[in-house]
């Protein structure tokens, strides 16, 4: 194998059942190891300090994105507008959760904060839960490579902004964070019926490999879909906000019982 073979990942690499098996497992332990790592190390330090751990993961995951479009630009042989927008843009939900986190470290803001770290701790749960990429294959090329590494800085990424303060899930101000998911799922439909760059990038589209999996049908799958997305978006609250939430709970018992 040439390096330009690795790059390229033009070298013949057979398929593999490597979902759980050691490259996977280590890759997990590692991103739990680095994730209670940065936690210790930055957990009394200024907040400037704990931003620079931030521009770190963003700055690796950047290299990556941007590696990966120059690499795919330079072998293509089409530079159509609808290719290079397929290039260039992210597209499935995972890529858009690399990019959202890169942005966030320019917002700085604890809503564009707690909307990155729930939706990339959804992708990278899904990805690590059972990958179809990165660990599937023989040899790890840059392609294995760039969606082992993406998906592991989006987890260590997500989880950080949690452990070191940066988000703060607070009911009164969920609606904006709704806003930025309702957001992506606009981004999403202008890929698929629009930009036509992208089939399923949420995977709430009819005969996704998820659904495939569960093997129900479209309707019943859309609708646990929602339940899923409900549900899970409302733990990170009733985790972080769990006073308020309690607090409201016996006021609202309180008046229940004045009624009796």
């Amino acid at each position: 194998m040439t390096f330009k073979e690795w790059l390229y990942s033009s070298y013949e690499n057979p398929h593999i059942n490597g979902q759980w098996g050691w490259l996977h497992i280590t890759t997990l332990v590692l991103c739990i190891a680095i994730i209670v790592a940065i936690a210790l190390l930055f957990k009394n330090k200024s907040q400037k300090s704990k931003r620079i751990a931030l521009f770190v993961i963003a700055g690796l995951i950047l290299f990556f994105e941007l590696a990966r479009r120059v690499i795919t630009l330079t072998q293509s042989s089409s530079y159509t507008f609808n290719q290079i927008l397929w290039i260039l843009l992210p597209r499935p939900w995972c890529a858009i959760s690399c990019w959202l986190f890169m942005i966030s470290t320019l917002v700085n803001k604890k809503s564009f904060y707690n909307l990155v770290s729930i939706t990339g701790l959804l992708c990278t749960m899904i990805f690590f839960a059972y990958p179809g990429v990165g660990f599937n294959n023989q040899y790890i090329l840059f392609e294995n490579l760039y969606s082992i590494v993406t998906h592991s800085l989006v987890l260590i990424g997500s989880i950080t902004l949690i452990t070191l303060k940066f988000a703060k899930f607070e009911y009164k101000t969920i609606w904006k964070e709704l806003i930025g998911l309702a957001l992506i799922f606009v981004y999403a439909f202008l890929e698929i019926y629009v930009l036509k760059i992208e089939s399923d990038p949420l995977y709430f589209m009819p005969g996704n490999d998820i659904q495939e999996i569960l093997g129900v049908s479209n309707g019943l799958y859309v609708t646990l879909y929602a339940l899923f997305i409900i549900v899970y978006w409302n733990i990170f609250y009733l985790i972080g906000d769990r006073k308020n939430v309690k607090k409201a709970l016996c006021h609202k018992n309180s008046n229940e019982q004045q009624k009796i």
